[in-house]
């Protein structure tokens, strides 16, 4: 049985109507500001209200009854669409990019991925920058509504482990997420809202500090300054940002269980507790390393090789340093560290620490078996045994990630790319983190000169990365649908 496809139109709609406020409010922006980008915003959202507007009417009397399968397909759906119409102010006079550039910056924004095809971004206009912004932190919602909904359902790696109770694929799903949807929506506003703060208090003015702290809690990267954070010289706004691009990058519905009832072990996830000491772990060698290169010493390294560490590790992709001058090692360890992620359930992307924990127990499992073959040793998380199918999950989606990233990194190559560009440039992309190892697309580069055909194909990347790639490939399997 196919899909509805009226549900998904209509919701998509919805979504749209969304954006095209967001544009209104930004021709006030640029009202306020005297930017003259004004009259644009409203153009661009009239052509979006326009749009969003005919996909409402067409399904007017239509039951709607959002399915399961209708869900998925309307996730797909609107990953790829949104961005269209999102990139739209981002064409034309003064950023002069061209559809295909405007289309990866949107991607970008919001799969919260933070690549860029964007320079001079001092210069521009106050109402730019902040849409910029808004659509990272926008994407950060929907990122931690894809975690709640539909991927714990759709079983990809190890997502069911997180599925909320009471559920059935029959039900609708708008009221058995509504009252978990409002809690994390108020910690999401809340770490935004500390952020701001916290930035404000330590030296940025209030438009950077809005907009860094957009793009910080949703652990995007996007910059109102070509330099990133390097702009503003000071040790202790990369610890604050450190801790907010930790906040981001934790598992948001676990986080509503710290209030609750009962021992700290039961409350407290465990991949809390292992995304904390791997970053702690990575930043601590990092930091010896760098105080053990001549020339290099002092508490100003272990503040850049926490903050790089972190800003890499949960994908956002600020950039204090460029790590890419730090020699081979440096390249070759960020260049690792991009592929580990954050919790799962959090907006960071790339295969993420709850994936790293299940593998190791499995490894762990067949050393055990090996030495004590009649020993039943079960893999648990926390008080629960994982089952086979969720074994299962975990390391076929961990295999198809990989497979992906060597695909879009044979698809570089074929563009002239050498092996470091490509090879970083597929897992920047493909792990949501933004800038990779190379030079030309590091902290101090951009994605500006790659082809048009590489930027699609990387743009499409970053969705694939953002939706887990296994609820992708599910819609094209037949059985799917019955």
């Amino acid at each position: 049985m196919l899909p509805q496809i009226w549900p998904a139109v209509l919701t998509l709609g919805w979504i749209l109507i969304a954006i095209a406020a967001g544009e209104g409010l930004m021709a006030a922006v640029s009202l306020a500001t005297g930017d003259g980008l004004a009259v644009d915003f409203v153009v661009n959202a009239a052509i979006t209200a326009g749009v969003a507007g005919a996909c409402v009417l067409t399904t007017k009397g239509r039951p709607f009854d959002l399915r399961f399968r209708d869900a998925a397909l309307l996730t797909a759906l609107s990953w790829f669409v949104v961005p269209a119409f999102a990139g739209l102010p981002l064409m034309g006079a003064p950023t002069n990019l061209n559809f295909i550039d405007a289309y990866f910056e949107a991607v970008s924004g919001i799969t919260t991925t933070g690549a860029t095809v964007l320079t001079g971004l001092d210069k521009l206009p106050s109402s730019i920058l902040l849409w910029r912004s808004t659509i990272q932190w926008l994407g950060g919602i929907g990122i931690i509504g894809l975690a709640l909904v539909i991927l714990p359902f759709l079983k990809v790696g190890g997502m069911q482990l997180f599925r909320l109770e009471s559920s059935d694929r029959s039900e609708n799903l708008a009221p058995r997420v509504r009252s978990v949807a409002a809690a994390v929506g108020q910690i999401y506003l809340a770490l935004t809202i500390g952020c701001f703060v916290a930035y404000w208090l330590f030296g940025m003015t209030p438009f950077d500090a809005l907009n860094h702290a957009f793009t910080t809690v949703c652990t995007g990267g996007f910059s109102t300054h070509d330099a990133s954070f390097v702009y503003f010289h000071s040790d202790a706004l990369e610890w604050v940002s450190v801790v907010f691009m930790l906040g981001g990058g934790l598992p948001f519905l676990a986080l509503l269980k710290l209030g609750s009832k009962g021992s700290w072990r039961e409350r407290i996830d465990p991949q809390i507790v292992a995304y904390v000491a791997t970053a702690a772990v990575l930043s601590l060698v990092f930091a010896v390393w760098l105080n053990l290169r001549p020339g290099l010493s002092g508490f100003d390294n272990v503040t850049h090789a926490t903050f790089s560490i972190v800003s890499i590790m949960t994908t956002t992709g600020y950039g204090a340093v460029d790590y890419v001058h730090w020699g081979t090692f440096a390249v070759m360890f960020f260049f690792m560290v991009s592929f580990i992620g954050g919790c799962t359930g959090s907006t960071a992307g790339a295969i993420k620490i709850l994936r790293f924990q299940l593998m190791a127990g499995i490894v762990w499992q067949h050393i055990r078996q090996a030495v004590r073959p009649h020993v039943v040793s079960p893999i648990r998380y926390g008080s629960r045994i994982v089952t086979d199918d969720q074994l299962a999950s975990v390391g076929t989606f961990v295999f198809v990630y990989i497979a992906s990233f060597v695909a879009v990194a044979a698809l570089m190559g074929l563009f002239g790319l050498d092996a470091v560009t490509g090879l970083s440039a597929a897992a920047a992309s493909l792990g949501n983190v933004g800038p990779g190892v190379a030079e030309s697309i590091g902290p101090a580069g951009n994605y500006e000169w790659l082809p048009d055909a590489a930027k699609l194909i990387l743009a499409a990347a970053m969705i694939v990365g953002r939706l887990e790639v296994m609820s992708l490939l599910l819609l094209f399997v037949p059985s799917f649908y019955r």
